[in-house]
């Protein structure tokens, strides 16, 4: 089974730079996008609805933010729009399809980088969400959190890790949140599962020359449920072409989608 994730920053902008051609060569069974930055409406060309997937959006209410999509080679038997949050089921950043036992959701956390209003947001955000995450692992069932989840969460996640201190995404209480996702909760970084290694990014600042001199974060994450711990096959990071300022995290699953 091979899933990707991709915060497309504009998925029409993505679209226009050969993110959907890229797609389909990869015969992926499920792909999640965050950030699609467009209303359904918008989306009415084919290339939106890539051949040979069933595919679902699910919108900000304010235009041109947010949003997250998903495509799957099977039909879902079920799609969940949103996670029961009065406050950020409005910005449109959970989308879940289910294939028998096994959930995928594309999800978008936060940034609380353009400002302090924006931080507070998301960690209001964090603390509504750890007890959604906590109910889902009591479930009957297997998840696999695709997204841009705005945390790197160690040292080796970012290159400039001392200066990024006190710097959104590297906060030690959002740190700290994932500590505890990774920890007692009992949550996996699929990426972390097969790949030890430094200097893997998924994000990078449009300034000066940090795509070039890859000065980057890994903030986007499959985050699987305890009971898949040990299935992931290999992660790779797609940096050949550049379809946003995030790259997309093509990962592969010993998972039969029963």
């Amino acid at each position: 089974m091979r899933i990707i994730t991709l915060n497309a920053n504009g998925i029409r902008s993505a679209g226009s730079k050969g993110m959907f051609g890229w797609v389909a060569k990869q015969e992926p069974d499920v792909v999640c996008v965050q950030e699609t930055k467009a209303q359904e409406h918008q989306l009415e060309h084919e290339m939106y609805r890539p051949k040979g997937y069933h595919c679902f959006y699910f919108d900000a209410q304010k235009k041109g933010y947010s949003g997250v999509a998903v495509f799957a080679k099977r039909k879902p038997d079920n799609v969940t729009i949103g996670y029961g949050s009065k406050e950020f089921d409005a910005e449109g950043r959970y989308l879940e399809a289910q294939f028998g036992k096994l959930s995928v959701v594309s999800l978008y956390l936060p940034s609380g980088s353009s400002g302090e209003d924006r931080q507070q947001a998301k960690f209001r955000f964090l603390s509504e969400f750890m007890p959604h995450l906590c109910a889902l692992k009591r479930k009957r069932r297997d998840f696999i959190l695709c997204g841009d989840w705005n945390i790197a969460h160690k040292e080796i996640d970012l290159r400039n890790w001392r200066s990024n201190r006190k710097n959104s995404g590297f906060l030690p209480q959002e740190r700290a949140w994932l500590d505890e996702l990774f920890g007692d909760v009992g949550y996996v970084d699929g990426f972390r599962e097969v790949n030890a290694k430094p200097d893997q990014y998924t994000w990078w600042s449009n300034r000066g020359q940090a795509w070039a001199n890859n000065v980057g974060w890994r903030i986007d994450y499959q985050i699987l449920s305890p009971g898949l711990r040990g299935s992931v096959l290999s992660a790779s990071i797609y940096k050949k072409k550049r379809f946003s300022d995030h790259a997309p995290l093509v990962m592969d699953y010993d998972y039969n989608m029963r």
